[in-house]
């Protein structure tokens, strides 16, 4: 039985029934005159093409049909999204409810950074990586600047207030660490002490992490640190920061060997002190289940179904929102399972059993739409306001 069936009855009758206008814009244009705008667009993909939601209601404004498996991220502006396709980062501008023509063309397109007024794309097929200011989306393809990792792997980089660029260290074989270059392309400082590097994110005073096989390596203001895991093997492979908080929030797996570890306890590292703390939670996660609250909260999706609210600074869990049913983890990373993406307040959670998504408001704890879907949602996502 689903836990939330009477929680969500109001919502959903609230909600109003699925659109299933397919978009035909595909013309470049950043909007549509033929189409009110979208109000705080959410995004999800589904095996074969894209829904995009009214944020308050979660009407579906419409559905979009492209093939093959499509990641999701944030440009970084109020009305768009970028698209990982087999061509590249293709824009979607999620507000007029249509996929632009615009790509941002990339082998294997990887990790989205959104900072400084600057998005960073990572194409881990060439090692190219490829930055613009995303708020010039809005008339049309920006200007872009492009720069290489020194060997293609899966990467990322990342663009600092002051114009230094942080870059991952790694090879198709193995990714050990990162380096910083600054404004002019100058190397400035590296580290190799980063086995199997993967993920970013960037808390309070503009430190930055990255996720290490053990523990976590940080850069700030021109100098690397190392974190280490309390295990051999501590993997912090996804990563959630918040400029509200030092602490970063991280997964934590301690299985080299498993063909897929189901963790129940997640990782807090405090940049600030240069500490890291274990959190037990009564479920397992997933790397879709991660996010942080406007006041910095660390929420985690559990696999019981709930929203766990934790205190970054103490690990306390302060508060578990029931959302969707108990729920698996499938071994395939590309099949659908629940996530969660946050904005202002508000955590949207994906259910892939029940085909539909709902809403919730984290201060009150309340689901407040829900949305029935004509399919099971996988990849969920949405417009980011200015950064």
């Amino acid at each position: 039985m689903n836990r939330t069936h009477t929680a969500r009855l109001g919502a959903i009758a609230a909600s109003a029934s699925l659109v299933l206008a397919a978009c035909g814009g595909t013309d470049g244009d950043n909007g549509s005159d033929d189409a009110s705008a979208v109000n705080e667009p959410i995004v999800a993909t589904y095996d074969g093409g894209l829904w995009v939601l009214d944020g308050e209601t979660l009407e579906v404004a419409e559905q979009i049909d492209l093939e093959g498996f499509n990641r999701l991220n944030p440009a970084g502006d109020d009305d768009h999204v970028l698209v990982s396709t087999s061509e590249g980062f293709q824009v979607l501008d999620a507000a007029g409810g249509e996929l632009t023509e615009t790509v941002f063309a990339a082998d294997a397109p990887g990790h989205v950074v959104r900072h400084a007024d600057k998005a960073v794309l990572f194409a881990d097929g060439s090692g190219e990586i490829t930055t613009f200011d995303p708020h010039d989306l809005a008339d049309g393809e920006p200007e872009t600047e492009t720069f290489s990792a020194l060997e293609a792997h899966h990467g990322v980089a990342i663009e600092l207030e002051n114009g230094e660029r942080l870059i991952t260290l790694g090879d198709e074989d193995e990714r050990v660490g990162a380096y910083v270059t600054d404004a002019d392309g100058h190397e400035v400082a590296r580290s190799e002490e980063c086995p199997g590097v993967h993920g970013e994110a960037t808390a309070a005073d503009e430190v930055v992490v990255i996720g290490c096989e053990d523990g976590i390596l940080k850069y700030h203001e021109g100098e690397f640190t190392k974190i280490d895991a309390p295990d051999d093997y501590g993997r912090i492979g996804n990563q959630a920061g918040s400029d509200a908080s030092p602490v970063v929030l991280g997964d934590y797996k301690t299985d080299p060997d498993a063909e897929l570890e189901r963790p129940e306890r997640i990782s807090l590292i405090d940049t600030a002190n240069d500490e890291l703390q274990l959190v037990d939670l009564p479920a397992s996660y997933t790397f879709r289940s991660l996010a942080r609250g406007e006041d910095g909260e660390a929420l985690v999706l559990g696999t019981d179904g709930a929203i766990h609210v934790i205190d970054p600074e103490s690990g306390e869990i302060e508060n578990s929102i029931d959302v969707v049913d108990e729920w698996t983890e499938p071994i395939d990373w590309q099949e659908p399972r629940p996530a969660i993406f946050v904005r202002e307040g508000v955590a949207y959670v994906s259910d892939p059993e029940g085909q539909a998504i709902h809403s919730v408001d984290l201060e009150s704890g309340e689901v407040t739409a829900s949305a029935d879907l004509d399919a099971a949602p996988n990849e969920l996502s949405g417009v980011l306001h200015a950064h």
